[in-house]
């Protein structure tokens, strides 16, 4: 190996272990409980996973380890391009070299950060998992760290951990506002101070860089994330040569949330306006930007394939904050930015989900299949007041209660108070309240 090379390396092992802890707001993440596995950080650019390996450190040292037992190497670093996975062997043995009292005798915590540079790492990660004691948690870009690719390249010895942006009660905790009480003891006027934090929280975003920016500010760096994407994840990784088409695919997942998305459509409006490209490729291309954690999608509800195939998918962003930057200038559609935001609550509870079109054709926001297995059949609708809304969500719910008979059945709401016609077999949430729950 390169002299200088290995002086980096040296450097960084050493920097990996003394490095006080950085300053981060917690993530509310569960790590599977399994021995012998690896973790593989997964999530949007941006969204917080190297602050989230650091929270791994920082919860082995509240233990009472000591610092030197977690290594911190991140390998998004210009001096290590020539970086190959025969070199990776290095920095287990310089670790050891400064701490050789904890070979074999404490199970060691190494955080290898953007590790997906390093061509064939999954071989290195393999091998020091079988003949070291330690303890393996990664994490890298989406789109070249993909849940799929890991389980395949790893053998079953990786596991994902998605990290989202900041979740509702994540935001008010980085802006130093969780309550510390349940919603239902606490006072009238944080009740109302919740409320407005949710409406702001919905326009926002939960990115953590762009919490607390100016709207011009928040719109720079978030787009600066969607083109991100576009250039670093999906047209280098995948070869995309047709950009013009990706932007305009990209501004219309992002622009309509929770609408049903056609791929026939849109290739014909394509075609209409002098574009040139397959079918195939618009299918590639939505499976492009889901890998990479831009958006996602949600399927019709149906245990038959050819059935889910034969129905649009409702597409929504991955984060709330993009919607304002990408529909057609006017006031946040908050409705559709609360439906987004539930699906992702949704997803952050690892529950699988779906939308309903009922025989009669009434539809259901969601089909929600819990980590139980536990059904819930939610309706999401920012506000009730007006009957003919109330009856129309009550409708669709009833009747496919039909379909789903141990579905428990809910809407969630930006409403404080119940309607006067409440239906009884239905559990009516405050979203403030739920979002916390």
């Amino acid at each position: 190996m390169d002299g200088q090379l290995l002086a980096v390396i040296q450097e960084k092992v050493a920097e990996g272990t003394t490095r006080p802890i950085p300053a981060f707001t917690r993530r509310d993440v569960r790590i599977p409980a399994l021995p012998n596995k690896a973790f593989a950080v997964i999530g949007m650019r941006r969204a917080g996973k190297t602050t989230f390996l650091w929270q791994i450190a920082h919860d082995l040292l509240q233990r009472g380890a000591p610092r030197e037992q977690a290594l911190y190497f991140s390998f998004e670093d210009e001096r290590l391009l020539d970086l190959h996975a025969s070199d990776l062997q290095h920095i287990i043995e310089h670790y050891y070299h400064l701490y050789p009292h904890m070979r074999d005798r404490q199970r060691v915590m190494l955080l290898l950060d953007e590790i997906q540079l390093v061509p064939s790492w999954e071989t290195f990660v393999r091998r020091i998992m079988d003949s070291e004691m330690v303890e393996v948690y990664l994490s890298g870009s989406s789109a070249r760290m993909l849940a799929y690719e890991i389980a395949a390249s790893m053998r079953g010895r990786a596991l994902p951990v998605v990290i989202f942006p900041f979740s509702f009660r994540e935001y008010l905790r980085h802006l130093g506002e969780e309550p510390t009480d349940s919603f239902a003891r606490l006072p009238k006027a944080q009740r109302s101070a919740l409320h407005a934090q949710l409406v702001r929280y919905l326009e926002t975003g939960g990115f953590p860089e762009a919490v607390e920016l100016e709207t011009i500010d928040r719109r720079e760096l978030l787009t600066n994330y969607v083109d991100s994407v576009i250039l670093r994840d999906v047209v280098e990784r995948y070869r995309i040569n047709n950009l013009p088409v990706l932007r305009r695919l990209t501004r219309q997942l992002l622009g309509n949330p929770g609408m049903p998305f056609s791929v026939n459509k849109f290739y014909n409006e394509l075609r209409s306006q002098g574009f040139s490209v397959s079918k195939d490729s618009l299918h590639a291309m939505v499976g492009h930007l889901e890998d990479a954690f831009l958006v996602r999608s949600v399927p019709f509800f149906s245990y038959s394939q050819a059935q889910q195939r034969s129905n649009p998918r409702k597409i929504y962003p991955i984060d709330t904050g993009f919607i304002p930057f990408y529909t057609a200038p006017r006031p946040l559609p908050l409705g559709h930015a609360l439906e987004t935001c539930v699906l992702i609550e949704y997803l952050r509870q690892r529950a699988e989900m779906a939308y309903w079109r009922t025989p009669a054709g009434y539809e259901v926001d969601f089909v929600a299949q819990m980590a139980d297995g536990t059904l819930e059949l939610v309706q999401v609708c920012a506000s009730l007041s007006d009957a003919a809304t109330h009856a129309r969500e009550v409708r669709a719910l009833l009747d496919a209660q039909a379909h789903f008979p141990h579905a428990q059945l809910r809407i969630i709401t930006m409403d404080t108070a119940l309607p006067t016609d409440a239906h009884s077999s239905i559990i009516y949430s405050y979203a403030v309240e739920w979002l916390l729950g």
